[in-house]
């Protein structure tokens, strides 16, 4: 299986403060893994350094084989641009763009060609059945149709990896169970490989594979293989009650 991201002494300070200590981490192409940890475990540190939007101070990143350290700045934003997606915990939508509008901003932005973004389009709406939402506005739909607005347009791109920042934190259960199960569903039919960071045990129960964080260090790490997501849940939360944090 091929390697997406690799990282290897992975360190980051902010000052005197070490966020991220020494972090060895493989992520091989179309895992659904979760990053779990306490607040202030470096979780959202360690997603926005893997995605390029924050640097590292020591250590070395590969994504799809190329070093990050060998990237300028023109090279980082525009590899973060077409082959990252990204699903946020306050969905990012433009107000003034409709659903249909919003997924295809990204392609609009790379001049993709008309014919293509409407056939990535399709592809895209008919697995996730947004059909009837294309031509309404963010303030027509719900937070989970937001959401689900907001996955769309990270895989539009046939991005190497998703990032989700919290994505199921605004949403109640009924909305984030669905987020979730479409999510899979991306990963699954597109292989998009997606790395999620989340404190609810019940959103990383969907994962194939949770890494667990405390103190800017990977305490632990586990995996689903033929667990059912009852079972992996629960595996989860004994964990997690170890090192620390929420049991949502």
């Amino acid at each position: 299986m091929a390697t997406i991201i690799q990282t290897k002494n992975l360190s980051k300070s902010y000052g005197k403060t070490q966020v991220l200590k020494n972090i060895d981490l493989t992520i091989n192409q179309g895992e659904f893994t979760a990053i779990m940890g306490p607040s202030g475990s470096g979780k959202t540190t360690l997603m926005n350094t893997l995605s390029t939007i924050d640097s590292f101070t020591g250590g070395e990143v590969w994504i799809e084989g190329k070093s990050l350290l060998d990237l300028k700045k023109k090279a980082l934003r525009e590899f973060r641009q077409k082959r990252m997606g990204f699903i946020f915990q306050d969905f990012n939508l433009l107000d003034t763009l409709t659903v249909k509008e919003n997924i295809l901003l990204p392609l609009s932005l790379q001049r993709t060609p008309v014919a293509e973004m409407e056939q990535r389009l399709a592809n895209i709406i008919e697995a996730l059945n947004m059909e009837s939402i294309l031509s309404q506005y963010p303030s027509e739909i719900s937070g989970g149709q937001k959401q689900r607005t907001a996955a769309a347009r990270a895989i539009i791109t046939n991005p190497a990896i998703v990032f989700a920042d919290e994505p199921t934190g605004s949403l109640d259960s009924r909305s984030a169970t669905q987020l979730l199960e479409q999510i899979q569903l991306l990963n699954q039919t597109f292989k998009a490989t997606v790395l999620m960071i989340t404190h609810d045990s019940y959103a990383a129960s969907y994962c194939q594979r949770v890494i667990f964080l405390r103190d800017g260090k990977i305490v632990n790490e586990m995996f689903k293989g033929e667990q059912t997501e009852k079972e992996f849940f629960d595996r989860i939360l004994t964990i997690q009650s170890a090192i620390g944090g929420d049991r949502r």
